[in-house]
């Protein structure tokens, strides 16, 4: 497997398109560090890098850390919470020696969650602006091989989220933005959302949809501590895409907003697979039936999932691949890494990593052809994303 993903990733004529890889600026990192409630950054005795807590289920572990540290806790040391925020997540020659790496030729950035969805709203315009620059300005540190998706500050009113649409569209290394899939906290299909998406549709920026939070903890039953985090990583992240989007078609917001193109992480959860399923249960809903949303011009999933939507080829087998190859076409999907998640536990971080080679094995071994092949790992990209374009212009102030 190793041996057929370095055939894809060291053809060297072709580009290879990383649209999945994410960072915290160090000015995200500065800002969680000054929190005290969740989410926030925390150091720890014992501990060599700082902990990303985001959820409410670490808070216990947060306490009993703290205590320990100020010496108030006799026990044994209590487990550290969070996510351990190593160089690969903030550091911009990190992420270039893992592109060297793994043969990858140009990077899409974008922040991972919990976004700015903590942000109040009086501030979250001026800190949309601020973390976008950052990204602005690694990107024109490396011309050609940085692009990234910005960040929208979707706590602060209406006008200031819009004005936020038009700031980044003007910078010249944005392909994009990131949304998360709670969207302004009412979900995807929340109709104020709507002049959102045709605010970015106007602008040309596709929206890269990530998955939020995933799933209650409560769906994994009293056993899910024994299991790590394999079942909400491995199932609440898709399927929490898979449903997000699922209701944006019910509620017709492909309809509302035509030009409206979005790239689903993890090559849509689950949408390839239960598409028909979901076509089946429209067709015989009495309740959609009854209120007219059936007839003779209503959209397929089939239908926007081939002219609306594109996946990330972030699947890590074959099987999940032809799966949305079928889906989509192979003209709609695009490599990833999800750098800097699934680091290898057993060898050297700053080697190659088994979840990006499995990612390109599964390319190679899915797609009918050399060509399709080369074009998922890269000339979709560059193509839908529009890389190189505009990048002989100046550098506006970000």
């Amino acid at each position: 497997m190793a041996q057929a993903a370095q055939a894809v990733l060291g053809t060297k004529e072709k580009k290879v398109v990383d649209v999945h890889t994410h960072m915290y600026p160090p000015e995200y990192v500065r800002i969680l560090e000054s929190r005290t409630t969740i989410p926030l950054v925390r150091s720890f005795p014992g501990a060599p890098d700082p902990r990303l807590i985001l959820l409410q289920a670490e808070v216990p572990l947060l306490d009993s850390a703290a205590a320990a540290k100020l010496g108030q806790d006799t026990a044994a040391a209590p487990a550290i919470p969070g996510r351990p925020l190593t160089r690969h997540y903030a550091s911009l020659e990190q992420k270039l020696h893992f592109m060297d790496t793994h043969g990858i030729d140009i990077s899409v950035l974008s922040l991972a969650n919990p976004w700015l969805d903590f942000v109040d709203a009086a501030s979250a315009g001026d800190v949309a602006q601020s973390i976008n620059a950052e990204f602005a300005h690694m990107c024109s540190q490396h011309p050609g091989r940085l692009y990234f998706f910005a960040t929208l500050p979707l706590t602060a009113p209406l006008a200031t989220v819009l004005a936020s649409i038009k700031h980044v569209q003007a910078l010249p290394r944005c392909r994009g933005v990131i949304l998360g899939t709670s969207g302004l906290g009412q979900g995807l299909d929340d109709p104020a959302l709507l002049p959102v998406f045709a605010a970015v549709a106007a602008a040309r920026l596709p929206v890269f949809l990530h998955p939020h939070y995933g799933l209650p903890n409560d769906v994994w039953g009293p056993r899910a501590a024994e299991y790590g985090h394999v079942l909400p990583l491995a199932l609440g992240f898709p399927m929490e895409t898979t449903i997000a989007v699922t209701r944006m078609f019910l509620a017709g917001v492909f309809d509302a907003v035509p030009a409206l193109r979005m790239l689903l992480a993890h090559s849509g959860g689950t949408l390839p697979f239960l598409a028909g399923r979901i076509e089946s249960c429209v067709l015989h809903d009495g309740h959609l039936l009854r209120e007219g949303r059936l007839g003779p011009a209503r959209r397929t999933v089939w239908d926007v999932l081939s002219t609306q939507i594109y996946l990330d080829a972030v699947v890590y087998s074959p099987v999940g691949l032809r799966a949305a190859v079928d889906a989509t076409g192979a003209d709609r999907l695009m490599f990833g890494t999800d750098h800097p998640f699934f680091p290898p536990l057993a060898s050297d971080e700053q080697g190659p990593w088994e979840s990006v080679s499995l990612n390109a094995a599964a390319v190679s071994a899915a797609l009918a052809s050399a060509a399709d092949a080369d074009a998922v790992m890269g000339a979709n990209a560059v193509r839908v994303l529009r890389l190189y374009e505009g990048d002989e212009v100046d550098e506006v102030a970000a």
